[in-house]
Order: C-alpha cells, then sequence, then structure tokens
C-alpha cells in the first residue's frame, strides 16, 4: 500500500520516516518530496508497505501523531487521475491571460495589447 505522510518537519530525514513506519512491519520505500530548485523538504513524503493490513495500522496509529512538535497527517495515497495531470496553469492550451491572448506569460509589444 502506498502511503501519503504530510505536515512533516523539515529536517525529518527518509531513513527517519523509515524508520518511524518500520515498528508497524516492512517497508519497502520512503521518500521525502523536495523541492527541485532548492533540494529542501517540502514536509510531505510517500511510504510503501507491501502488507495492506500493516499498512493501515500505521495509518490508523500515526495519523494525528506529533513528530518533532509537528502534527503528521497520513492517509491512504490515491493514485493521481489523468486529469490532474493536464491542468494548465499560465499559458499554452486553455491558458491566457486577461487581455484575451494566449500565448500565455507576459504580454509582449504585439499580440492583442490593450492600452488604458
Amino acid at each position: 500500500m502506498n502511503i501519503f505522510v504530510g505536515s512533516l518537519p523539515f529536517r525529518l530525514e527518509e531513513a527517519e520516516l523509515k524508520e518511524l513506519f518500520e515498528a508497524y512491519g516492512e517497508v519497502a520505500s520512503a521518500r521525502i518530496i523536495t523541492d527541485k530548485f532548492s533540494g529542501r523538504s517540502r514536509g510531505f513524503g510517500f511510504v510503501e508497505m507491501p502488507d495492506d493490513a500493516a499498512a493501515q495500522k500505521a495509518i490508523d496509529e500515526l495519523n494525528n501523531a506529533e513528530i518533532s512538535g509537528r502534527t503528521i497527517v497520513v492517509n491512504k495515497s490515491e493514485e493521481k487521475k489523468d486529469s490532474d495531470r493536464k491542468r494548465s496553469f499560465g499559458g499554452g492550451q486553455g491558458g491566457g491571460n486577461r487581455d484575451g491572448n494566449r500565448r500565455g506569460g507576459f504580454n509582449r509589444e504585439g499580440g492583442n495589447r490593450r492600452d488604458y
């Protein structure tokens, strides 16, 4: 079972996350998600446990637990839908700005520029 773990302390290491869940059974992997630019923790991660019963026990007992002064959130991870992956932010297909142009980004000279 894939488990989502949120509100993690930013200094928590993957080895510590794995150890936390190993108290409930075998842990196949433990991963903390990091910012791709700074490399710093984003405060959440995922734990994979092959035994669903052990995973559910970990979820039940660790959800709302306090780790280093933070109350963590633990629940079954849901698979992302294709529609969630196709969202567009700030341009391209379906994007656009309030001037009505669909090039995205800043309104450069030309295009649908309006002077107010």
